[in-house]
């Protein structure tokens, strides 16, 4: 029983754990978003470029010294580096117009989305079983998504605000969800001990 206990508590304190760690970063990246937006936007830009060039330089290593290989695929993995080697450089190179770019190209993926998902919403507006608000989601939806793919620099920056927000929020959520865990494991044991103490109490004098 005691086995059993402790196990489930050693379970329950690495949810915890693992929680109030998420909850941590999200709230720091969160006020990192909101606090410095355009500082945020370059380092992960940075991540990006970084990632490119290691992967470019992985794939022209499978192309030049892999011999298992075809002569087709080794010339498509050189390639796929130089391309990926010449996309991190240049990303590099002016981070500024790398950050401009992703934002705007983020904010028409999100836009199209939206305007998707509106023109859907309103294909099963007949089968729906709140009409009235499907139709305002569906209607709000196409509008948003309209005028972000019209002005995607202004809509990528209210999407990295609305991020930013969205992660500070998560974050505290986590947290006191970490503590609250903490606080239901303490009173579970607790109740467990009682139990078990007064069984035994029960039993011994049953023995009596």
């Amino acid at each position: 029983m005691s086995a059993n206990l402790s196990e489930a508590r050693d379970v329950l304190r690495a949810a915890r754990i693992t929680l109030a760690l998420a909850g941590v970063v999200a709230l720091i990246a969160g006020i990192v978003i909101l606090v410095w937006p355009k500082g945020a936007a370059v380092f992960i830009v940075g991540i990006i470029a970084a990632y490119l060039i290691i992967a470019g330089l992985v794939y022209l290593g499978l192309g030049i010294f892999s011999k298992e290989k075809t002569g087709w695929t080794r010339v498509g993995h050189i390639v796929l580096g130089l391309v990926y080697v010449i996309a991190g450089i240049a990303a590099f190179w002016n981070i500024t117009a790398s950050v401009i770019a992703l934002a705007i190209f983020v904010a028409i993926l999100v836009g199209i989305s939206w305007i998707i998902d509106g023109v859907v919403s309103l294909s099963f507006l007949g089968d729906a079983a709140s009409k009235g608000w499907t139709l305002f989601y569906a209607i709000i939806s196409i509008i948003g998504g309209v005028v972000v793919l019209f002005s995607p620099l202004y809509g990528a920056l209210i999407l990295w605000w609305i991020l930013g927000i969205t992660l500070v929020v998560l974050g505290v959520l986590q947290i006191v969800r970490a503590i609250t865990l903490g606080r239901t494991v303490k009173k579970a044991a607790n109740e467990i001990r009682t139990a078990v103490a007064e069984a035994s109490d029960a039993a011994e004098k049953a023995a009596e």
